[in-house]
């Protein structure tokens, strides 16, 4: 799992919270159920059976992968509109083409984020580029759906391409976790991520036994999900491990800590952190639409059949298939 590293983690700008900061509990954790995406693509539901209003401004979250991948097998889902939100896909491991009906589109690799701001609509699709299914290889990913608020739903859509090297990297006093500033901001250091909902998204990875306590908004949510390993979140020592999601209480910090042993093949804890400040307002989800209202919702369906969202444009060296974006 490379995304983004640093040989000597010392380097880098160090983070704390104070020592006067209220430390946030763990409300819940819970076990993403494992599923399948469009022609076959192995995904982790990560928010599943969590209540709304811990998750919003987030809507859902798929853990793509991880999967070795034999030469031939690579999959994923055909063109499919979105319109209401903001998609964030952020590839780890392996290589992903991405294109829409506005003309957007690029390759993102390992450590790359491609973040979809959907707006008012369009036709989407990513695809694992024709090498990557001829060799086959490793593949691991994260898809984000962040809500927009009702003044910005139907604003143009916009892409944004962050590669890894741009990521705002930042560590702990000790050097033991190094964390990576996809969006939003951390104790005053800044990711390159621009978003329309207030948001910060951080991937950490914690040697062994190592332990972080980060200050953390107080008008944000908190949320954790393990990509890899297992060990703690919360002052409390709340066991989390592989495919698990916390969900932290009120407070300015949030702890989380790496077990002192990992398996052999999961050297470091890996986990993403979220947070957000809550839109709070009413929401209606369905597929690939959110919306405010069950009315906004039958009229993206009706734009959709009627063309409005956009055409499938000639295929220019991509597939007709990819996850769901």
């Amino acid at each position: 799992m490379p995304a983004v590293t640093v040989e000597n983690p010392l380097a880098l700008p160090r983070v704390a919270a104070p020592a006067d900061a209220v430390a946030r509990p763990v409300l819940t954790v819970t076990t993403a159920p494992s599923g399948f995406e469009g022609e076959g693509f192995p995904v982790r539901r990560a928010f599943a059976g969590i209540n709304y209003r811990h998750l919003d401004p987030f809507i859902m979250m798929d853990q793509m992968g991880e999967v070795e991948y034999a030469p031939g097998e690579p999959k994923g889902t055909p063109w499919h509109p979105h319109r209401g939100f903001e998609t964030v896909t952020y590839i780890i491991d392996g290589v992903f083409d991405h294109q829409d009906s506005n003309g957007g589109g690029g390759t993102i690799t390992n450590g790359d984020t491609q973040w979809m701001t959907a707006g008012s609509g369009l036709l989407h699709i990513e695809a694992p580029p024709e090498s990557l299914v001829m060799s086959g290889g490793l593949f691991h990913g994260l898809q984000l759906w962040v809500n927009l608020p009702a003044k910005d739903k139907m604003m143009a859509p916009r892409y944004q391409d962050i590669r890894g090297g741009s990521v705002q990297l930042l560590t702990s006093p000790d050097g033991g976790a190094l964390l990576r500033v996809i969006a939003g901001e951390l104790d005053g250091h800044k990711g390159p991520g621009v978003t329309h909902t207030p948001i910060t998204m951080i991937h950490a990875t914690l040697a062994p036994g190592a332990e972080v306590t980060l200050p953390w908004r107080e008008d944000f949510n908190g949320l954790a999900y393990v990509l890899a390993g297992k060990g703690t979140v919360g002052a409390e020592r709340r066991p989390i491990r592989l495919g698990q999601a916390a969900v932290f209480g009120a407070g300015s910090s949030l702890t989380v800590r790496a077990d002192d042993k990992q398996d052999s093949r999961t050297p470091d804890l890996e986990v993403v952190l979220l947070g957000g400040r809550p839109i709070r307002e009413p929401m209606a989800h369905y597929g690939p639409f959110v919306m405010n209202t069950k009315e906004e919702l039958m009229q993206a369906f009706e734009d959709f059949q009627k063309g409005r969202l956009g055409t499938v444009p000639a295929v220019h060296g991509m597939t007709d298939s990819g996850p769901q974006g």
